[in-house]
């Protein structure tokens, strides 16, 4: 059963439609990816999903079983407290805070520190340079860094999802792989993971399923791995 189902969803910017009836679900414990051009409305979706955004139309169910909340009638700081956690596009870490403080923010809506204080060690084993640095100040860090410091701080609201936003973008290729290794990491771990990435031929070597996406709208979606087959998607995204 789909931990997160959204369906038909419209979204615009002021007159501009950014998204037409867009379908899609994520099961528990599945890596979705959302793949297709700059403009494609990637972002859009997950902005929307997340509470940053209104849609004008649609629903965004999200739950296990019979007890699902639309998210589309929900504010953002509390769809965080229901096990959501966004990754945004340019991680958006606090530069002038330490790789601990940053953390630390990550579980602002979590009150028994015990709890928190294991999460926090989890999110270390995931990420040991953060624990190397956990005194830096996060905005000296590299680029790379910066990016597992945005993600292990999500993973300290102890999410059942989790939004990605681009998280290769401007990254080296030996971060580019150790990046997809801890998404592939953090999913076995028990985290079903919604991903945008621009890398398509990256996001769908890990995703189960994907969904293409073109001017707003689905275009097609299935496995993974056959859309990396597809003559037309590998001619349109992945250079073939």
């Amino acid at each position: 059963m789909a931990l997160l189902e959204v369906k038909d969803l419209s979204v615009y910017y002021g007159v501009i439609q950014a998204l037409k009836d867009v379908s899609f679900e994520v099961n528990k414990g599945e890596i979705i990816a959302l793949i297709g051009a700059n403009g494609a409305g990637k972002t859009t979706i997950l902005h929307t999903v997340s509470g940053l955004l209104r849609a004008k139309s649609g629903s965004i169910l999200f739950g296990e079983g019979d007890a699902k909340t639309d998210l589309s009638k929900t504010p953002a700081h509390k769809i965080v407290t229901m096990g959501m956690a966004h990754v945004p596009e340019g991680r958006r870490i606090f530069q002038q805070l330490t790789v601990y403080e940053n953390l630390l923010m990550g579980a602002f809506t979590r009150k028994n520190k015990a709890e928190v204080q294991e999460t926090l060690t989890k999110v270390y084993e995931h990420f040991p340079r953060l624990k190397e640095r956990e005194k830096q100040i996060a905005g000296t860090l590299s680029g790379g860094e910066q990016q597992m410091l945005a993600m292990g701080r999500a993973l300290m609201s102890k999410p059942t999802i989790m939004l990605m936003d681009e998280p290769s973008m401007g990254l080296s290729p030996l971060y580019v792989s150790e990046i997809f290794a801890i998404i592939r990491e953090i999913n076995k771990a028990g985290t079903t993971v919604l991903l945008v990435e621009q890398n398509a031929k990256m996001a769908l070597e890990i995703a189960n399923r994907a969904y293409v996406l073109e001017t707003g709208a689905v275009r097609m979606s299935g496995d993974a791995h056959e859309l990396a087959d597809n003559e037309e998607v590998r001619k349109a995204y992945l250079g073939g």
